[in-house]
């Protein structure tokens, strides 16, 4: 026998019907967008020369013009940190809820580009690399082209610096 809430739930849904609907990723289409690692990525790489261009005060420097350096440098290198953790969870969920099995016959190197790039994300949060934060851009482009290719749009990669 039917349950009673059970019975008003399928009268509701006799009432109201619903349209089928589905969906190839986790979301609907338009949710997943690499930009957002790309705004990120750029940070990282900004600071990171921000990081490198910064004067280290001189011998004998005022205890404020010490103060003043180490809090400047410690503010840049916890946004650059902070930023590629962020492109690091960006990339994550591209390439764990968007592309499917499907994607890597036309992208055989799509895991191994996705891992490359969290590691990346990695290795700029724990170093001072311009190269590593170069890399990570070019990296993030291909995923970029890789993304916009899987649904058939030239969407061009435009960089903020």
């Amino acid at each position: 026998m039917m349950k009673l809430s059970q019975a008003i739930a399928q009268q509701i849904k006799n009432w109201f019907p619903a349209q089928t609907v589905s969906a190839h990723c986790d979301g609907p289409c338009g949710v997943y967008d690499p930009a957002s690692a790309r705004i990120t990525a750029e940070a990282v790489l900004s600071m990171t020369k921000k990081i490198l261009a910064l004067d280290a005060p001189a011998p004998g420097a005022s205890p404020a013009e010490v103060v003043a350096y180490n809090n400047t440098l410690s503010r840049y290198i916890a946004i650059k940190e902070e930023q590629a953790q962020k492109t690091k969870e960006d990339l994550l969920i591209l390439w764990t809820d968007y592309f499917k099995p499907v994607h890597l016959e036309k992208y055989p190197d799509l895991h191994d580009t996705f891992w490359k790039a969290a590691k990346l994300c990695s290795a700029c949060k724990v170093e001072v690399s311009l190269q590593h934060a170069e890399e990570l851009m070019v990296a993030v482009e291909k995923i970029h082209s890789m993304f916009w290719a899987s649904k058939e749009r030239d969407v061009t990669f435009y960089k903020a610096s």
